[in-house]
Order: structure tokens, then C-alpha cells, then sequence
């Protein structure tokens, strides 16, 4: 059953469970802090694919298939997916994702997608829409730099708030559970290859508002998303009673340097000091000191390839029990950019539990 809690939060007092996970990365990611944690490293660029954007595709298809895999389920046991990426119209999606003949409902939330397509899934698991649901997410630097920046070629000089897209994808899957079943029966959950069975649930859901705060670069991105991070963390902890401490972290999807020391900031002035319990997927995946990417990482890719290798084993193995995952997007297209808009900022949380029924 949902719940609205407060203003804006929701409670799935089923708690739909964590069936399966999967992480795939590219070279620049395998070499960073985080690369023992990812299930699948390529050190091709192109996936083996012709351009980048069927390399990206080839990312998202294999995070769902591992995922899949782990889960024990068979795509046909998969009710619906919901997936998003950067590039226009979702083209990574929905080439990626066509052959696998799942209802799907493509997602855009920027650099939130994570959180967005983890949150409908949830959504429909708990409302017996869905038995099972799967969420899946990518990006890829080259896509990405074609699309909203410079061709590669031109060889741009990057500015030190610049932050760096991953080239990477997470997927994850949900069952329905209820009266300490799964809807689609406890003898097929238990085939999971990493053996979850009703281990780790989504207890909340918290949706962001639009947040602008003004800013204009497309090179400052984690300042843009900032505001929506701190506005969503604020507006939860207060629906829900409860306070930082009451987690093991709060783990922001790509603000990197810039943004996270100004979400701090804002923060502060709500009297929330967030700093010991934050963690953010921009800046563990890479290694700043040695790999030149500047303020951190950025994309749907960080916060999914993070989320769905280091927080979610991390939970399975219960080092973690209770993580806020708050994925943050700039919501921007070059074109309203370059007339001089600003860019709005989006974030959303996704609360995961280790559930003891």
C-alpha cells in the first residue's frame, strides 16, 4: 500500500524488494577508486559497436542482462521497465533496451534518471500493477560531449568546475512483495543468482521540485543541482521525522566538488549538517588527483553504475542498512542554453532499507 507521509513523501509500507543489480563501466571508470565493485569493465570504447551512442545502447543492455541474470526471473517475468539516458528522444533506451520485447515506459530526469526510473518501478510493484519491474539508466562521455558541449575533435579547454560523464550504465530490479510473498511466487525469487530472496526494500520515495538556481554555464553543472539536492533532503527529513544520523549515508547522484560544498552550505542554513553522512557517486568513481576530471563525474551512468555495484553489494553483504539515494539532474538542452537560459535543477530520493521480515 502507498502512502503519503507529510507534503510530498511516500511510504510503501509492502516495500517492494531488490531482486537483482547490475554495473557495467568503460575504461576510465574501471580505473578509478570504485572498479573492483563493477560487475563488467569494457576497455573499448565503442562497445565493439559502430558509434558511441550504440555503444551506450550496448551498456544499458548489458546491465539489464546481468541484472536479469541475478535475479534468477526470465525477461518474460518482467512486467514493465522503465528506462532513460541523456541523449535525445532516449535513443540509448529504447535501442538498447528493443530486443528484450519488455512493455517499456521511457524516463528523462537528466542525471536523476536513476532515481526516476527506480522510483516508478517501485511505484508499480507496490500498487500490484506490476509484479516485476526493472530500472536502467546510462551514459556515455562521447555521446554526450557530442551532444551538449563540443565535438571531441575540437579539443576544448575545460574549466576547473567541469565535471566529467561517465561512460556507464546500473539496472535493478524490483519484485512485488506482499504478506511475505512474492506476487510472482517465492520458489522463483530464490533462483537469484546472488541470492537477495526479500533482503533489501524501497521504504520512501521522495519526488524533487524544480529547483533553479540561476546558473548559466553548462560547465558548472553540479552549482545548477544543488539547490534541488538540498530542497529534496530538507523536504524529506522533514516528512519523515527524522534526521541525517538516522542513516548510514545520503549519497547524492553527481554534484561533484562544486555542488556538494554548496548543497552544504544551503543546508547548514536549515540547521542540517549533512557532511559526515554524504557521500556522492561524482566523486568516488573517479580518482580527481590522478584523472583529470576536474570537479568529478556526471551523467545517468554515475549515480546508476555507483548505486547498482558499491552501495547495493555494500547492502547486500549489511556493511550498509539504511542509504538515501538522491540522484540529482540539470534539466538542460543545448538549445535553451544557448538562447541564455538557465538551467534548472532536479532531484529525487529513493529510500533503501535491509528489511528483517
Amino acid at each position: 500500500m502507498i502512502k503519503r507521509i507529510g507534503k510530498h513523501t511516500l511510504e510503501l509500507t509492502n516495500r517492494p524488494r531488490v531482486l537483482g543489480f547490475g554495473s557495467v563501466v568503460g575504461k576510465k571508470e574501471g580505473e578509478g577508486p570504485v572498479k573492483e565493485w563493477f560487475d563488467r569493465i569494457f576497455s573499448d570504447t565503442t562497445m565493439g559497436g559502430e558509434t558511441w551512442e550504440k555503444a551506450e545502447a550496448k551498456l544499458q543492455e548489458e546491465a539489464f542482462s546481468i541484472a536479469l541474470k541475478k535475479s534468477g526471473l526470465e525477461k518474460e517475468n518482467i512486467n514493465y521497465i522503465f528506462a532513460g539516458d541523456l541523449l535525445n528522444q532516449c535513443v540509448s533506451s529504447s535501442y538498447g533496451l528493443r530486443d528484450f520485447e519488455i512493455p517499456f515506459l521511457g524516463q528523462y530526469g537528466a542525471c536523476s534518471t536513476m532515481a526516476q526510473t527506480t522510483a516508478m518501478a517501485a511505484v508499480f510493484c507496490e500498487s500490484g500493477a506490476s509484479d516485476a519491474a526493472a530500472a536502467v539508466t546510462s551514459s556515455h562521455f562521447c555521446s554526450a560531449e557530442r551532444q551538449f558541449r563540443y565535438p571531441l575533435q575540437y579539443g576544448g579547454q575545460r574549466t576547473p568546475t567541469a565535471q566529467w560523464t561517465v561512460t556507464g550504465s546500473g539496472s535493478l530490479i524490483l519484485g512485488g512483495f506482499e504478506n511475505g510473498s512474492f506476487r510472482f511466487g517465492d520458489s522463483l525469487a530464490d533462483k537469484g543468482d546472488i541470492n537477495l530472496k526479500k533482503q533489501i526494500g524501497i521504504e520512501h520515495l521522495c519526488v524533487g521540485k524544480i529547483v533553479d538556481m540561476g546558473i548559466k554555464d553548462a560547465n558548472n553543472m553540479g552549482a545548477a543541482m544543488a539547490g534541488a539536492a538540498a530542497d529534496t533532503i530538507y523536504r524529506f527529513l522533514e516528512d519523515t521525522g527524522t534526521t541525517c544520523d538516522d542513516y548510514d549515508y545520503i549519497v547524492t547522484g553527481d554534484l561533484g566538488r562544486v555542488g556538494s560544498d554548496l548543497m552544504y552550505e544551503l543546508l547548514m542554513k536549515e540547521g542540517i549538517s549533512i557532511e559526515g553522512r554524504h557521500k556522492d557517486c561524482g566523486l568516488m568513481i573517479f580518482d580527481r588527483e590522478i584523472q583529470d576530471v576536474h570537479a568529478g563525474g556526471s551523467g545517468c551512468g554515475c549515480s546508476g553504475s555507483v548505486l547498482c555495484s558499491y552501495f547495493l553489494k555494500n547492502m547486500h553483504k549489511r556493511v550498509f542498512n539504511n542509504i538515501l539515494f538522491a540522484a540529482t539532474g540539470a534539466l538542460m538542452s543545448p538549445t535553451i542554453v544557448q538562447q541564455g537560459e538557465s538551467i534548472p535543477g532536479i532531484a529525487h530520493i529513493v529510500h533503501f532499507k535491509n528489511c528483517t521480515d
